[in-house]
């Protein structure tokens, strides 16, 4: 895991491009704390520069921005390739010659021997720009379930790109705007893609790749891998056969490092079997854990059940009322883009580095392949609703009641109506009252962005499924997940999301699937023999914070200017908003 970053622009001196890159890099040095390097090409007025977290070849070997092919090759690169030694050897059989031991390089060899072909052979979590120097192409890659980011900006200057929108501080020209973004923020409670604060920055699509040719200044893009549902696999002993397999031979291709490499276990089933089967092979593994003295928020009794049963070592965390106050600026601060979550990442993330962990293992994507959220179960409800008069769907606009309200949003015909009816913050009656906006202007503003595929084709379960694919977890946890943990230089790897792992999943019938008397009921049956009882039958709790009653203070009202905090901080007191409602506009009013 690393960090980074480069411009091309054919109106500046490579001296002042190498500064605003420099400059760029010190920005996300927090997500690549080991080294530093830069890469100019004078004749193309580019310059490409990384920070790095060393996880894989410790040595120098691993430096970057890495030449390849007698300096033809040029890359810096962010993420982990799971299936590396597979292709090294492989290229090694073509004739390719290697000088490291990093998966870095076994990306330049396998792009100068397949070109673009390359990227779909790739199972990993990885963003990087690559330079041909024979060409005078460069090329932007994000993986294909968009673990990783990689945001650009493509003007009549020319094309910068970085890991997180906050290192484009460093180009003066970029630094207009986006208007609409408090918009999303407050009915999301984070801004999906291809949203930025930002007017001229975006994401790169996951599963794409850019080509910017210098010399004519032109753009291509192409998606290389996209992730399709298609139900074959229907008996269940089949069905929990594969799940076992693939899942096991996941974790251990995700444990692969030269540096030390842990698990988060929160208590939960997913985090559970993670811990389970690293620990399979690795008898040394330590896990990270956070607890409070609320016992209606703490699985700490989970944490230790597990541990008594198997032979990990432990560290556990506790925090506190004053834990949270204390550090909440310092995670505000953290976030590259707003989102209403992320905090338990930022805390445990913090833990892993001082227990001397660079690279931790997170069981997220358990509950969006095998549904393991509420959705699951009210998406028939919103598929009924979605087919009422747009009329009536917003008459309840204005309702006391928030269930009402958000009805509203199943007026928006596509799968992005039925996900802010499920996980919506605001409506846009009080978007427009919070932000002294036109109401008609901030529909037509949600109904605009993001553009999605249309899913009707598919079963409500894995409508479902796909909506907390990619719009839940690629907008909020996965933007968390990265940022929050590269805050501390720490690195989150994700078996559940293993690409293997998502075709076989994505493979199993819905009614196998997401059938059963207990929710993800086929994964719970798939290592029900390991575990213990007591984690897998029992209801859900989430990876939560006390955070109504500690955000539920007098200081974050009085320490804001904000036109309805108050009034919203007796909303949450009350239990009629949500508290990452509250934060949301804590957040707003940053």
């Amino acid at each position: 895991m690393c960090r980074i970053a480069g411009v091309i622009n054919k109106s500046i001196s490579t001296p002042s491009l190498e500064a605003m890159v420099k400059e760029m890099c010190q920005l996300l040095k927090h997500g690549g704390p080991d080294g530093e390097g830069i890469y100019s090409n004078a004749e193309n007025n580019f310059v490409l520069g990384h920070r790095r977290l060393s996880l894989i070849d410790l040595s120098s070997n691993g430096h970057q921005p890495m030449p390849y092919a007698n300096e033809r090759y040029y890359i810096s690169y962010n993420g982990e390739l799971y299936n590396y030694r597979e292709l090294k050897e492989e290229l090694k059989k073509a004739g390719c010659c290697f000088n490291s031991k990093s998966d870095t390089e076994v990306i330049l060899a396998a792009f100068a021997t397949w070109g673009t072909r390359s990227f779909v052979r790739f199972n990993g979590m990885f963003a990087f720009a690559l330079w041909d120097n024979i060409t005078n192409e460069l090329f932007l890659v994000r993986d294909s379930v968009g673990m990783k980011p990689l945001y650009y900006a493509a003007t009549s200057e020319g094309l910068a790109f970085a890991s997180e929108v906050k290192a484009f501080k460093a180009i003066p020209y970029l630094q207009q705007k986006n208007n609409n973004a408090q918009v999303y923020l407050m009915a999301y409670g984070h801004l999906p893609e291809p949203i930025t604060t930002l007017k001229e920055v975006k994401p790169l699509e996951k599963g794409t790749w850019l080509k910017y040719h210098i010399p004519s200044a032109t753009i291509e893009t192409n998606s290389f891998k996209q992730f399709s549902y298609f139900e074959k696999i229907d008996n269940r002993e089949e069905a929990i056969g594969y799940i076992k397999s693939s899942l096991n031979d996941a974790v251990q291709r995700h444990l692969l490092s030269d540096a030390p490499i842990g698990v988060f276990l929160s208590g939960g089933i997913d985090s559970s079997i993670v811990t389970l089967l690293a620990n399979k092979t690795h008898a040394d593994l330590e896990t990270v854990s956070i607890f409070f003295n609320d016992k209606n928020y703490s699985e700490k009794r989970y944490q230790d059940l597990l541990q008594q049963s198997s032979s990990f070592k432990q560290h556990q965390h506790l925090i506190n009322a004053d834990d949270f106050h204390s550090h909440l600026p310092c995670i505000m601060d953290a976030m590259d883009l707003s989102s209403c979550d992320g905090i338990n990442t930022w805390f445990i993330s913090k833990y892993a580095k001082e227990n001397g962990l660079k690279a931790m293992l997170s069981a997220v994507g358990g509950d969006e392949l095998y549904g393991g959220y509420p959705s699951f179960d009210r998406m028939k409800a919103a598929l009924i609703l979605k087919e009422l008069p747009n009329k009536i769907l917003r008459a309840g606009t204005n309702s006391s009641s928030k269930k009402m309200r958000r009805i509203s949003y199943l007026s928006i015909d596509s799968i992005v109506g039925r996900y802010l009816f499920l996980r919506g913050q605001f409506v846009p009656s009080e978007i427009a009252k919070y932000l002294n906006a036109d109401e008609t202007e901030v529909w037509k503003i949600l109904e605009e962005e993001p553009l999605v595929k249309n899913v009707d084709y598919l079963t409500s379960g894995n409508q479902a499924s796909w909506m907390e694919c990619n719009l839940y977890m690629q907008n909020q946890l996965l933007r968390d997940a990265d940022v929050m943990s590269m805050a501390h230089g720490v690195e989150i790897r994700l078996p559940f999301l293993d690409a293997l792992f998502i075709n076989l999943s994505l493979q199993i019938s819905s009614l196998l699937k997401y059938s059963g008397s207990r929710k993800k009921q086929l994964l719970i049956d798939s290592f029900k023999e390991a575990l213990p009882e007591q984690i897998w039958n029992r209801p859900k709790m989430g990876f939560a914070f006390p955070f109504k009653e500690w955000l539920g203070d007098d200081r974050y009202v009085k320490s804001r200017n904000g036109k309805y905090m108050g009034e919203y901080l007796a909303k949450m007191r009350t239990g009629d908003i949500h508290w990452s409602q509250f934060f949301t506009l804590l957040l707003l009013e940053k």
